[in-house]
């Protein structure tokens, strides 16, 4: 493999709750790196979808959406890249309840999930980067010099959620969080194109009794290892 132009690939997957985003952001920060979490991605075209009255099951009517519209990746004051459609760029807009459902449902889709592995590989094909998602070490960068999988009980996780609406003055039942944690986990983990699992080559993180400051500080352990091994 040859060397990069602007760093190694971290690439972080793991399941839904265990905190990937957070992580990946810090981890690229510290390393001046830029950082994309791929399911902003999934939720922008889902609620493009919404808008647009598509049926989320008629795969070529969402292909066809997905390529007319225009993407855009903007780096702003820190290192995620923001999303945008249309010159919209999507923040709010695509962390409701309603959105996350059809995410859900377009992201099984065979040809979404390739249209989506080639945006995410033109992005950070030159390295420099730390990309989180279901697939990213599995699939988008199979080469990527760093793979982590980072992982949590699903209690673990639920909990961290449950805090997480509390501080926001949201109410929230734990035995609801915990029922759609482990049911999403099973339909990542189960589902035909590109399912959610470890590398083969990856390096296992288990957060359950760890900080994500300390799950950082672990990434950064190895990135400082992957790095040095690529020559960056």
């Amino acid at each position: 493999m040859s060397k990069r132009k602007n760093g190694i690939i971290v690439a972080i997957d793991g399941p839904a709750g265990v905190g990937k985003s957070t992580v990946g952001r810090m981890v690229a920060e510290r390393l001046n790196y830029g950082f994309l979490s791929t399911g902003k991605m999934y939720r922008a075209l889902a609620w493009k979808a919404l808008q647009a009255g598509l049926d989320l099951a008629d795969e070529d009517a969402l292909m066809n959406l997905a390529g007319k519209l225009k993407w855009g990746f903007t780096r702003g004051s820190g290192p995620e890249l923001l999303v945008s459609i249309d010159g919209r760029t999507l923040i709010g807009e695509i962390t409701t309840e309603s959105v996350g459902k059809a995410t859900s449902a377009l992201a099984r889709l065979g040809s979404v999930r390739a249209f989506m592995c080639d945006m995410q590989r033109g992005a950070g094909i030159e390295g420099g980067f730390v990309m989180e998602g279901r697939d990213i070490g599995t699939n988008v960068f199979p080469d990527a010099e760093l793979k982590i999988y980072l992982d949590a009980s699903p209690e673990a996780r639920a909990g961290r959620r449950l805090r997480q609406l509390s501080e926001q003055g949201l109410r929230a039942e734990y035995a609801q969080i915990l029922e759609f944690i482990v049911k999403r986990d099973a339909q990542d983990s189960q589902r035909k194109n590109n399912p959610l699992k470890k590398a083969e080559d990856g390096v296992y993180l288990d957060s359950t009794n760890i900080t994500r400051a300390q799950a950082v500080e672990e990434i950064l352990k190895l990135c400082r290892g992957a790095i040095e091994k690529a020559g960056q």
